[in-house]
């Protein structure tokens, strides 16, 4: 089932989180109320099994995680382009696309995070290190290690992050405003 934000501020029940990637690809489901993490873990692809059975790969493995769980809605990192890396972000993009494909064709609406609004959010710093990042997502979600590897924790940090993006609009949206 699709999620449609609204001015009544309902909350989704279930995120899904994904940290894109070729090789691998970190996914996260939340519970909002109470927050919690419910499964995580990575999609991995080989790189010597060619681009598109790497992207057929990212694609069953996030069909099978929404499948599982009834997820209300998916959070995805924003794609990040350095001029140095275009190759980079080529592929990133492809991953990204399959996984926003594999939302639509779910049913289920995605929110787009920038990476230093997904920092910012839990450490108060928008360029803050994969370990603070870690250890950051392990305090707000009481666990008693950090998440590894670090695609994990990065899914985990998106899908917490989007409850509270979620939360903003939706008081923007009470108090009379837009997206």
């Amino acid at each position: 089932m699709a999620h449609r934000l609204d001015a009544s501020g309902a909350a989704p029940r279930r995120i899904l989180g994904i940290d894109p990637g070729l090789d691998r690809t970190g996914y996260a489901v939340i519970e909002t109320n109470p927050l919690r993490a419910m499964d995580a873990g990575v999609v991995r692809s080989e790189a010597s099994m060619g681009l598109p059975r790497r992207l057929r790969e990212i694609e069953l493995g996030l069909s099978e995680i929404l499948d599982e769980h009834d997820v209300d809605l998916v959070a995805v990192e924003e794609l990040y382009a350095h001029y140095k890396h275009p190759r980079t972000a080529i592929l990133m993009g492809h991953a990204r696309g399959v996984i926003l494909l594999v939302a639509a064709r779910a049913g289920v609406d995605v929110i787009s995070l920038q990476a230093t609004r997904i920092k910012k959010t839990l450490t108060g710093n928008g360029h803050a290190s994969k370990r603070q990042m870690q250890e950051a997502i392990a305090h707000v979600l009481g666990l008693s290690e950090p998440p590894e590897p670090a695609d994990v924790a990065d899914a985990l940090a998106i899908a917490v992050c989007a409850r509270e993006a979620h939360r903003d609009a939706a008081t923007i949206l009470a108090a009379g405003g837009d997206r």
